[in-house]
C-alpha cells in the first residue's frame, strides 16, 4: 500500500512521538539525570561516526568551486542572522520572547548535509560541489555558530546561556573531540562505517530523539506548555514561513544575479536555505545549558519539517525543468537530422535521374 502523500515521513512522526511523550511523561529526578547522562554519550557518539564517515577527498572534489561555497557560507552564516535580526520587530509579537530566541538561534545554525545533497541530486544540481559546501558548513558551524549565538541570541537575553568562548570550549569538548577522533579513525574503520550506514542512521536519530525527550521533559516539568499559547504556535509557523521564503528569493535570485549556471543555483539554494537540525538541537544543549532549551529548540524542529517539504516540491520542479529541457533538445537535435537527411536526400535524386539519362544516352551511342 502506498504511503499518503500527506503523511509526513517516519522520523518527523517520531518527533511527535516524543515531544507527546514528554509532555505527558517526563523524566524526573535520577531518571532525567540518567536521560541527560545517555543523551551526552550518544552525541559524541554521532559526531565520532561523523568525523569517521566524511570522506576528505570527496570534500576536496569540490572544494575549487570557491565562488559558489563563498555564496553559501554568507548566506548561512551572514544573510540568515541578519534577517532574523531585521525581523524581529516585525514578528516577534507574534510568538512569545523564548520562542524568538529559538528563531534567532535557527538564524545561526550550519546548512544541513544529507538533506542539501540529496535534494541537489534530485533536481540534478552540482553534487560534489554540495557535498563540499554542506560538509564545510556543518563543520564550521562548530566555531561560528556560538559566536553567533553570543553576538545574536545572547545580545537579546543576557540570562540564556555562557558567553562564546565558554560555548566554543564545550563544543569543542563534547562535539569536535569526538569528531576529530573519527577522522583519525578512518582509516581503521571508514569502510565499516560505509558498510553500516544503518548504524549512523540509528545514532543520527536516537541521538536526537533523546535530546528533545530530555529538552522537552525539563521544559514541561517548568510548565512549557503553560507558557505558549496556541497562538503562538500558529505565529511560530508563520515566522518559519516568512523565514524560509525569504531566504530561498534571495539565494535563488542571488545565483542568478551573480551568473551562476542551473546546476549551481541549485545547490548554492539547498545549501544555502536550509538549517540543520542534527547539528543544532546537540549544539543548543551545549549553548543553553541553563536557558529554556525546549522553547529555543521548538522553531528549528518545525522550520526543519517546513523546509523539507517546501525543498522537496522545489527538487521536482528543477528536475521537471531539466528533463523539459533535455526533450527540447532532442527535439530540435531530431529536427536538424532530419532537414539535413532531406537535404541530402534532395540533393541525390537529380544527381540518380541524371546518371539514369546518361546511362541511356550511352546505351543508345552504343547501339
Amino acid at each position: 500500500m502506498a504511503r499518503p502523500r500527506f503523511l509526513p515521513d517516519n522520523f518527523t512522526l517520531m518527533l511527535v512521538a516524543t515531544v507527546a511523550l514528554a509532555s505527558f511523561l517526563p523524566a524526573h529526578g535520577e531518571g532525567e539525570v540518567a536521560f541527560n547522562l545517555l543523551t551526552n554519550v550518544a552525541i559524541a557518539a554521532l559526531f565520532f561516526l561523523h568525523g569517521a564517515k566524511l570522506s576528505r577527498e570527496a570534500v576536496l572534489a569540490g572544494a575549487t568551486h570557491w565562488r559558489l561555497h563563498l555564496l553559501v557560507f554568507a548566506s548561512t552564516f551572514v544573510i540568515f542572522p541578519i534577517v532574523g535580526v531585521a525581523l524581529k520587530p516585525v514578528l516577534s509579537w507574534m510568538v512569545t520572547p523564548e520562542l524568538y530566541l529559538g528563531i534567532l538561534f535557527l538564524c545561526t545554525l550550519p546548512a544541513t548535509v544529507q538533506s542539501a545533497i540529496a535534494f541537489t541530486s534530485i533536481a540534478r544540481g552540482n553534487v560534489p560541489a554540495a557535498v563540499c559546501s554542506a560538509s564545510a558548513s556543518s563543520l564550521f558551524g562548530i566555531f561560528i555558530t556560538p559566536v553567533l549565538v553570543g553576538l545574536i541570541v545572547i545580545h537579546h537575553d543576557g540570562n540564556t546561556g555562557a558567553s562564546p568562548f565558554d560555548s566554543i570550549g564545550n563544543i569543542m569538548l563534547q562535539l569536535l573531540v569526538p569528531f576529530i577522533a573519527g577522522q583519525l579513525s578512518r582509516k581503521a574503520i571508514g569502510k565499516w562505517v560505509e558498510r553500516n550506514r544503518t548504524l549512523l542512521k540509528v545514532v543520527d536519530q536516537g541521538s536526537i530523539l533523546l535530546v528533545v525527550y530530555t529538552a522537552f521533559s525539563e521544559a514541561v516539568n517548568t510548565g512549557l506548555w503553560h507558557q505558549i499559547p496556541l497562538l503562538a504556535l500558529l505565529g511560530l509557523l508563520g515566522c518559519c514561513a516568512v523565514i524560509l521564503a525569504i531566504m530561498l528569493a534571495v539565494t535563488t535570485y542571488s545565483a542568478r544575479w551573480l551568473g551562476f549556471s542551473r546546476e549551481d543555483e541549485i545547490t548554492i539554494v539547498f545549501c544555502g536555505s536550509k538549517k540543520s537540525l542534527a547539528s543544532g538541537i546537540p549544539m543548543a544543549k551545549v549553548l543553553f545549558a541553563t536557558g529554556p532549551l525546549g522553547a529555543i529548540v521548538l522553531p528549528l524542529m518545525l522550520f526543519h519539517q517546513m523546509q523539507l517539504m517546501v525543498c522537496a516540491v522545489l527538487a521536482q520542479r528543477y528536475a521537471n525543468r531539466a528533463r523539459a529541457a533535455q526533450a527540447g533538445k532532442a527535439v530540435k537535435a531530431g529536427a536538424s537530422n532530419g532537414s539535413t537527411s532531406g537535404a541530402t536526400n534532395g540533393a541525390t535524386k537529380p544527381v540518380g535521374h541524371d546518371g539514369k539519362a546518361d546511362g541511356g544516352a550511352k546505351a543508345g551511342a552504343g547501339h
